[in-house]
C-alpha cells in the first residue's frame, strides 16, 4: 500500500487546555459513531479495527469498522481490502505489500475512504484512514494480519485542539490553575508563576493555604469545595492575599467552573484569575472621595441638632462609627463640662478630661487609645508624653501607636479646636483588617472633629445661659409645698430638658386675708433667659397686686400694664406710658404673657376666676366626670386695651381644680384639642391623693420628653367647717362695742382658745370702735378658726383706715398702733359693700414674739 498525505484540520473552539475539552470539539455531529456520551479518549479519536485472514481477506470486521466505513459486516468479511481501499492504480503495489505483510513485515500508511450517508440522504464526505496492519498466525499457523484504522483527519483536528488549548493556556494573561478534586494544583501557567515566582511545575501539589492568609483560604476553600459539589460557576469573586516572601497586598477576580473527564465524571476546578490590584486601588480612592464626601454632608445634617454636650459628641460617633472607623471616643475638658469660665484646658495637655461618649463596631470594651482602658462617664488625663496629650497641646491632630498584640492597627488623636480653643479630643481608630488611616483620613477627620468642635462649643455656651436661666426660673417658684386654708394643695413644675430654652412658666399660691388663697399659673410666651426674667417681674407684681387685696380682674389690668412695660427701656416704671400708646404701635418689644387667676374662699367654698388668654381650669366634682370651666378667656397680658370678665362659681366639698401651662398639653405632634381631652380624660379618680393624681396625670399624658415647661397645680377643696367660723351682725350703737367683745370672748371660750382671750377682747373693742367712728351702716363681726385665728369687722365705708402716730398730748389715735403691736399682721380691704378691717394670730404654742397687751399698752403712752 502507498501512503497518502492528509490534510490537518484547525478547530476554532477555544479550550481550556483540558484534554477532554479538546477533544469534545474534534467529534463530528454523526449520531452513528456513538449513541451514549463518550467513555474514553478512543471514542474521540474514531479507532475502528478488523483482521485478515491466510487468503489475504477480510475475516473479522469489528462494529466500529462498520460505523467508520459505513461497510456492515456481512459485506466485509470475504472482502478483499486491497480492491475496497486501493486506488485501483495502486492495487498491483497493494499486492505486493500484502504479501510482505504475510510474511511478517508491518505496515502503516494512509487510506482515502467515503463516511457513510448521513440520515437525510446526503452522501457521506470522503474521508482518510490511517492503517496500521500488524502480521499474525491463527492457530493452525497459516498467516494472518490485525488492522487498526484512524480516522486521519479527526486525528489531526485533535491534535490542532491540543496544541491551540496548550498555547491558550500557557501564553494567557491571566492567572490559570488547574486544581484537582483534592484542592490541589494540578497545573499551572506562565503568568501564574510569574506572579507567585518559579515555574509552573514547581506549584504542582500547592493548595490555596500556600498562597493566602488563613481566613481568606478558608473562605476561598469552602468555595471550590462548593464548585466541585454542584457544578454551579463562580463568577468575578474577590480575593485579597500577599505575594510570598513580600508584604505587598493584591487583589484578584477569580472566576471558577468545574472540570469533568470524558465519561462526565467531575475531576477538578478551572481557576482564571485577573490581577485587580491597580484597578481596585484607582476605585478605591474615587469611592474614598465619595465617601467623605458623603460624610461630610452627613455630618453636617446630623452634628448639632441638640444643645446638650454629650448628644452632641454621640452625633459625631454616629456618623463616622462604622463609615470611618471602626472604633471612636470623645473627650471633653472636665472644666467645660462643670461650667468653668476659664478656657478649657492647660496649656501641657494634661489636665483633666471626661469621657463623654464612645462607639464601637467590634467590641463594647473599653478604648484604651494612649494608655489604660477608660470607660464613659470616667474622669482621666492623658500622660504628658502621650501623642494624645501632644496632640491637646499643640491642636493638631497625632498618629497613635497600636499597643502589640492588641485589636487595633491604627488610631488617629484628633484635637477638637473651635475658635482657636481646643474643647476636647476625639480618637478614631481602625481594627487589624481595616485600611490604615492616610493622609485623606487625617484630613477628613480632623475636619470633622472641628464641626463638632463648634457645636460642642455652642453647646456650652447654651448650657451655661441655660442652667442661669434655670437657677433664677427656680428661685422665683414657691418654695417647698405651698400651703392654704381650706385646700389641700400639689404641684409640678417641670423645665424643659437641656435641649431646649428655658421658658417664662410659673405658678403661685398666695394667701389672702379672711383665709382666702389667690391660685395663680401663667406663661410668658418666648423662651430664654429674658423670659424667665420676665416671668419673675410678672410673678413679683403679682404677689404685690394680690397684697393689695385687688379683685382678680383688677389683677390682671393692672398686670396688662406692666407686661406691656417690660420691654421698654424704663422697664415697669414705663407701664403707664407704654398703656397709652396707640393699639397699632409697634409690640415687637412687647412681653406678652397668659394668666389665670383665682381667688378662693374657703368660708364660702366660692372661687372667682379672670383669665387673660390662658387655658380654662379644669374642675372634678365628686362623682361627676371633669369638665373645663367656661372662664372669658381674655386677651393675654401685654396686649391692652380689653377689659377683663370675672367668673364666680361654687365650689362643693371635696372637688378638685386643675390650673396647668400648654406645656402640659400642646405639642407639635397633636392638635391642642387633642392633649386638652387628653388631660381631662386623665382626671378619672380624684379621691386618690393629690400627690398621686399629679403622678398620674403626668405619667399619663405625652409631655414629649421636656418639649416645653409644664406647671400643674391642683387643689383638692376643703372648706372651713361651720363650727370654725363665728359671725355676727351689730347695730350702729355703742353698746355693740361690749356686745363684740362678749361675742367674741364665748366664741374663743368654745374653741378652747382661752390665752387669746384677753387679746382678742382689746383689739375687737378697737376696731368696732374705730367702725362706729369712721365707717357706716351696720357693723359685722366674724371670726374664723384655721391654722391661724382671724377676726373681721366688716362696714359699709369706703375710707380705708391709715394708721398713724398719735402724739403724746392726744386721747386717741392709737388703735391701729395697738392692733399692729399685738396682731401677727392686720390690715384693710374693700368689698363690694365697703371695707374689711381684719387682724390675725397665732394659736396657743405658735405665740411667741407677740406683745403682752398690758405691756402693748403702756409702750403707746
Amino acid at each position: 500500500m502507498s501512503e497518502i498525505p492528509a490534510k490537518a484540520t484547525e478547530s476554532e473552539d477555544p479550550s481550556d487546555g483540558a484534554t477532554h475539552l479538546a477533544a469534545e470539539a474534534a467529534v463530528p455531529g454523526d449520531a452513528m459513531w456513538q449513541s451514549s456520551p463518550p467513555g474514553s479518549m478512543y471514542d474521540y479519536i474514531r479507532v475502528a479495527s478488523f483482521s485478515i485472514g491466510p487468503g489475504g481477506l477480510v475475516d473479522q470486521w469489528s462494529l466500529r469498522a462498520e460505523q467508520l466505513f459505513g461497510i456492515p459486516a456481512a459485506r466485509a468479511v470475504g472482502m478483499d481490502p486491497i480492491e475496497a481501499f486501493i486506488d485501483p492504480d495502486l492495487r498491483e503495489r497493494g499486492q505486493r505489500k500484502m504479501a510482505e505483510i504475510l510474511d511478517g513485515r508491518e505496515w502503516t500508511g494512509v487510506v482515502p475512504f467515503r463516511m457513510p450517508d448521513k440520515a437525510d440522504g446526503t452522501r457521506g464526505e470522503e474521508g482518510l484512514a490511517e492503517v496500521y496492519v500488524m502480521p499474525t498466525r491463527t492457530a493452525e499457523g497459516e498467516k494472518a494480519a490485525v488492522c487498526i484504522v484512524v480516522d486521519v483527519r479527526t486525528l489531526r483536528r485533535i491534535e490542532t485542539d491540543l496544541a491551540a488549548s496548550q498555547a491558550i493556556f500557557g501564553q494567557s494573561p491571566f492567572g490559570f490553575l488547574l486544581i484537582d478534586a483534592d484542592l490541589r494544583v494540578r497545573r499551572a501557567n506562565e503568568r501564574f508563576a510569574s506572579i507567585f515566582g518559579g515555574t509552573p511545575d514547581d506549584h504542582r501539589g500547592k493548595g490555596v493555604h500556600d498562597y493566602l492568609p488563613r481566613g481568606e483560604a478558608e473562605r476561598v476553600a469552602a468555595t471550590l469545595r462548593r464548585v466541585l459539589e454542584t457544578g454551579q460557576s463562580i463568577t468575578d469573586m474577590h480575593v485579597t492575599g500577599y505575594v510570598p516572601g513580600s508584604e505587598e497586598r493584591r487583589h484578584w477576580s477569580v472566576n471558577l467552573y468545574r472540570v469533568h473527564s470524558g465519561s462526565g465524571r467531575p475531576i477538578g476546578i478551572a481557576w482564571l484569575g485577573t490581577d485587580v490590584t491597580s484597578r481596585r486601588a484607582a476605585a478605591r480612592e474615587a469611592a474614598n472621595a465619595r465617601r467623605n464626601l458623603a460624610l461630610l454632608n452627613e455630618a453636617g445634617a446630623r452634628i448639632g441638632n441638640s444643645l446638650d454636650l454629650e448628644t452632641t459628641a454621640r452625633e459625631l460617633l454616629d456618623v463616622v462609627v462604622p463609615g470611618f472607623c471602626d472604633l471612636a471616643t470623645v473627650d471633653l475638658y472636665q472644666g467645660l463640662l462643670t461650667g468653668d469660665e476659664t478656657p478649657p484646658g492647660l496649656a501641657d495637655g494634661s489636665a483633666e478630661l471626661r469621657r463623654v461618649a464612645f462607639a464601637s463596631a467590634v467590641s463594647d470594651a473599653p478604648f484604651s487609645g494612649s494608655g489604660e482602658p477608660v470607660a464613659v462617664g470616667a474622669v482621666h488625663h492623658f500622660p504628658f508624653n502621650s501623642p494624645c496629650a501632644d496632640a491637646l497641646r499643640t491642636a493638631r491632630p497625632q498618629a497613635v501607636p497600636p499597643e502589640e498584640g492588641g485589636l487595633v492597627q491604627s488610631t488617629l488623636a484628633v484635637p477638637m479646636v473651635a475658635h482657636d480653643t481646643v474643647v476636647g479630643l476625639a480618637q478614631f481608630a481602625r481594627t487589624k483588617g481595616s485600611e490604615p488611616f492616610g493622609d485623606r483620613d487625617r484630613d477628613l477627620a480632623v475636619e470633622l472633629a472641628a464641626r463638632a468642635a463648634v457645636c460642642i462649643d455652642n453647646a456650652r455656651l447654651y448650657r451655661r445661659e441655660h442652667e442661669r436661666a434655670l437657677i433664677l426660673q427656680r428661685s422665683l417658684l414657691p418654695p417647698g409645698d405651698p400651703e392654704a386654708s381650706g385646700l389641700d394643695i400639689a404641684c409640678r413644675y417641670l423645665p424643659g430638658n437641656a435641649a431646649t430654652e428655658v421658658g417664662g412658666d410659673w405658678f403661685d399660691v398666695i394667701e389672702l386675708p379672711g383665709h382666702r388663697t389667690a391660685l395663680v399659673v401663667g406663661d410668658v410666651m418666648g423662651r430664654g433667659l429674658r423670659a424667665a426674667v420676665a416671668m419673675g417681674e410678672l410673678r413679683t407684681a403679682v404677689r404685690t397686686l394680690a397684697l393689695l387685696d385687688l379683685e382678680p380682674a383688677e389683677v390682671l389690668s393692672a398686670l396688662d400694664e406692666i407686661a406691656r412695660g417690660l420691654g421698654t427701656p424704663g422697664g415697669v416704671q414705663q407701664a403707664t406710658r407704654t398703656a397709652r400708646q396707640p393699639r397699632d404701635a409697634d409690640l415687637s418689644e412687647v412681653y406678652l404673657a397668659t394668666c389665670v387667676y383665682a381667688v378662693y374662699d374657703s368660708v364660702t367654698r366660692r372661687c372667682t376666676f379672670a383669665n387673660a388668654g390662658h387655658l380654662p381650669p379644669v374642675l372634678v366634682e365628686p362623682g361627676e366626670a371633669a369638665l373645663m370651666l367656661d372662664v372669658p378667656p381674655g386677651m393675654p397680658l401685654g396686649v391692652g386695651g380689653e377689659p377683663f370678665e370675672e367668673v364666680e362659681v361654687e365650689l362643693p366639698e371635696g372637688a378638685l381644680l386643675a390650673l396647668y401651662t400648654d406645656g402640659l398639653v400642646e405639642s407639635r405632634d397633636h392638635p391642642l384639642d387633642e392633649g386638652l381631652q387628653a388631660f381631662v380624660g386623665a382626671l378619672t379618680d380624684p379621691s386618690r391623693p393629690l400627690e398621686d393624681v399629679c403622678d398620674h396625670v403626668l405619667n399619663t399624658l405625652d409631655t414629649h420628653h421636656g418639649e416645653d415647661d409644664i406647671a400643674l397645680l391642683m387643689a383638692r377643696v376643703q372648706g372651713l367647717p361651720a363650727e370654725s367660723v363665728g359671725d355676727w351682725t351689730l347695730p350702729r350703737e355703742p353698746r355693740s362695742v361690749g356686745r363684740a367683745r362678749e361675742y367674741a370672748r364665748g366664741q374663743l371660750l368654745s374653741w378652747d382658745l382661752e390665752p387669746l382671750v384677753d387679746t382678742t377682747e382689746l383689739l375687737v373693742s378697737e376696731l368696732v370702735t374705730n367702725a362706729l367712728r369712721y365707717g357706716e351702716g351696720e357693723i359685722r363681726l366674724r371670726l374664723l378658726l384655721d391654722r391661724t385665728l382671724v377676726c373681721e369687722v366688716w362696714d359699709s365705708g369706703l375710707v380705708q383706715p391709715r394708721r398713724r402716730r398719735a402724739r403724746d398730748t392726744d386721747e386717741g389715735g392709737r388703735g391701729l398702733q395697738l392692733v399692729g403691736l399685738l396682731s401677727a399682721a392686720w390690715g384693710s380691704r374693700r368689698t363690694p359693700r365697703g371695707k374689711t378691717v381684719w387682724f390675725e394670730l397665732p394659736l396657743p404654742g405658735a405665740e411667741a414674739g407677740l406683745t403682752d397687751p398690758a405691756e402693748a399698752l403702756l409702750s403707746l403712752f
